[in-house]
C-alpha cells in the first residue's frame, strides 16, 4: 500500500492505495463518484474520460499514484460550471444520448473540444470525438450538439448587442398582402450567413403603415406576436423567452409542436434573434430554428426584414425541400404582417377572423402545387 494525495473536484483527498490501483477505480471505490464509467478498460472507448490538471485522460489505464498533487475533475464536478451547462442542454435538445453510459466521458471531451477548438466545423468535431465511442445514438446528434455550443463559444467575444433563441414556431407565418401589409425583398442589412449543414434558409420583408417605435414596441409583446400566427399558442414568457405549443396540420397528420425559445434584443439598433427548439411526440418529428429581425424607418412606416433559418427532422422532414419552404414562407410571413397590421390599426379589428386552430400546411401545399402547375400550362399553346 502507498500514500496518495489528490485534490477532486475541488476537494484534497488522502489514501492508502495498491500501487496497480487505476484512476478510475480509485474514483468509484474510494470516492463514490460512479459517474466515470467503465467500458473496454484498455483506454478506447473513452467512457472513462475525466480532467487530470485540465486536460482530458482515460482514467482506466491511468494509474492513480501517477496523479499525486495533481487536480482530477469528474463528471459530477462541472455542476457550477457554464460550458458544461450548455453542453448538458444541447445534449437533451439534440437527443445526443439514449442509454447514457458513454455520456460523462463524452461531455468532458466535447467540453475540451468547445474550449480549445470554438470554431471547429463539423468534420472537425467528429475527428475530436473519435476517442469517444457511443453505441445508441449513431453520432449525428452528439456532434450537433458540440457544434451548437461551440457555434455560440465562437462567437461570445463579439456578441455585444444581440439575441437570443425563441421557439422555431415562430418561423410559421401565413401570407398574402395588402397596402398596409405586403411583401418586398428584403434588407441586406439584416442577411445572415450562409446556412449551417443540413440547415434551410429563406429571407423575406414586409412593410406595416406604422412608426418603427411603435411597432417595435408591440413586437415585445410575445401574447400579442403570437395571436398573428394561426396555430400558435404561449404557456410561458418573460422578457428573455418564452414556452408553448405550435399546432400544425398536413394533410392527414395532426402535430403539436412543444417548445421554448429564447430572445436577444438591440432596442438602439431595434433588432434581435429568435432561437428555440420544439419536438411532437406525435409524429416523432424535431425542429429547430432562428429568425433574425430588424425594424427600418421609411417615411413614417415601417419595413420589417426577416432572416429565417431552420432545421426539421423525423416524420414532417418531407416538407422541407427549399423551393416549397420558401413559398409557403412567403404566404406564411404575409399573413402574419396583415395580422399584425390591423392589430397596429386601431380602426379595424385586431384581426378580423380568429386564426386557424392549425397551421394548415397542407391546404398551402396544394395551393403551392396549383400555382406551379399553371405556370407550367402558360408555356403551352393553345390548340
Amino acid at each position: 500500500m502507498m500514500p496518495l494525495t489528490v485534490k477532486v473536484n475541488g476537494r484534497p483527498v488522502s489514501a492508502m492505495i495498491e500501487p496497480r490501483m487505476h484512476l478510475a477505480d480509485f474514483l468509484r471505490e474510494h470516492c463514490r463518484l460512479t459517474g466515470t464509467h467503465l467500458g473496454c478498460e484498455h483506454g478506447v472507448c473513452g467512457a472513462c474520460t475525466v480532467l487530470l490538471d485540465n486536460q482530458p485522460v482515460r482514467s482506466c489505464i491511468t494509474f492513480a499514484l501517477s496523479c499525486e498533487s495533481q487536480e482530477v475533475r469528474t463528471i459530477e464536478g462541472f455542476d457550477a460550471d457554464p460550458v458544461m451547462e450548455r453542453l448538458r442542454e444541447a445534449f437533451s435538445r439534440e437527443h445526443a444520448l439514449q442509454c447514457g453510459f458513454c455520456t460523462p466521458g463524452m461531455l468532458i471531451s466535447a467540453r475540451d473540444i468547445v474550449q480549445r477548438l470554438p470554431d471547429a466545423n463539423e468534420e472537425r468535431i467528429r475527428r475530436e470525438l473519435a476517442g469517444n465511442l457511443c453505441r445508441c445514438t449513431g453520432y449525428l446528434g452528439i456532434v450537433r450538439a458540440v457544434h451548437s455550443v461551440a457555434d455560440m463559444e465562437g462567437r461570445a467575444p463579439t456578441r455585444a448587442q444581440t439575441v437570443t433563441p425563441v421557439n422555431p414556431m415562430r418561423g410559421f407565418v401565413p401570407s398574402t398582402g395588402s397596402e398596409s401589409a405586403r411583401t418586398v425583398p428584403p434588407r441586406t442589412e439584416a442577411k445572415a450567413a450562409e446556412p449551417r449543414a443540413g440547415w434551410s434558409r429563406f429571407e423575406e420583408s414586409f412593410v406595416i403603415d406604422c412608426p418603427a417605435r411603435e411597432v417595435w414596441q408591440l413586437l415585445q409583446d410575445t401574447p400579442a406576436v403570437a395571436a398573428c400566427l394561426p396555430g400558435a399558442r404561449v404557456t410561458e414568457h418573460d422578457p428573455d423567452g418564452a414556452k408553448g405549443t405550435m399546432a400544425v396540420k398536413l394533410g392527414p397528420i395532426t402535430a403539436q409542436f412543444a417548445g421554448t425559445a429564447a430572445i436577444e434584443r438591440d432596442e438602439a439598433a431595434m433588432r434581435g434573434i429568435i432561437r428555440g427548439a420544439g419536438s411532437d411526440r406525435g409524429s416523432g418529428s424535431r425542429t429547430r430554428g432562428e429568425v433574425s429581425y430588424r425594424l427600418f424607418s421609411e417615411n413614417g412606416r415601417t419595413r420589417v426584414s426577416l432572416v429565417v433559418e431552420y432545421n426539421l427532422q423525423g416524420m414532417l422532414a418531407q416538407f422541407s425541400r427549399p423551393a416549397l419552404v420558401q413559398d409557403l414562407g412567403r404566404r406564411l410571413i404575409g399573413d402574419f404582417a396583415l395580422n399584425l397590421s390591423r392589430r397596429m390599426n386601431a380602426k379595424t379589428p385586431a384581426i378580423e377572423k380568429p386564426p386557424q386552430p392549425a397551421l394548415n400546411a397542407g391546404k398551402l401545399f396544394w395551393e403551392f402545387l396549383w400555382d406551379r402547375l399553371r405556370r407550367a400550362f402558360k408555356h403551352f399553346p393553345p390548340n
